[in-house]
């Protein structure tokens, strides 16, 4: 089995936590991505996430204007980290666990996110 380190996509989009929600929702049209790593705003602060998901039910659904939201006031944060070392089957327990569908995998910095997604191609391997 393939650790998360082998199966994370090490191209991340990030953004800082004090920019609009606006600006994350170009980001992410422009990049055709589903989520933003948010940056830690200190040194020892911990990494955030926001995902499409939480623009449509925080932002959208809640009839909410995203020119004056901030990123800060929508993500999840702090997010569950990967270590690169788990397996991807220890990922996958780790998203059911908390009802996740991708996590940056960090070691001490940010190396890449893993997503649902990257657990499936790991587990096709038996279809060659």
């Amino acid at each position: 089995m393939q650790t998360a380190k082998e199966i994370m996509t090490p191209d991340v989009l990030t953004i800082q936590a004090s920019a609009s929600v606006a600006e994350a929702m170009g980001l992410m049209r422009q990049k055709k991505m589903r989520d933003l790593i948010v940056e830690p705003q200190e040194q020892d602060d911990a990494y955030g996430i926001v995902t499409e998901a939480d623009i449509v039910y925080k932002v959208a659904a809640a009839g909410k204007n995203p020119e004056s939201l901030t990123i800060s006031e929508i993500m999840t944060k702090p997010c569950i980290e990967i270590d690169p070392g788990l397996t991807g089957i220890e990922v996958a327990q780790l998203f059911a666990e908390h009802h996740i569908h991708r996590a940056p995998v960090v070691k001490g910095k940010l190396l890449g996110i893993v997503t649902v997604f990257d657990i499936v191609r790991e587990t096709m391997w038996w279809q060659g």
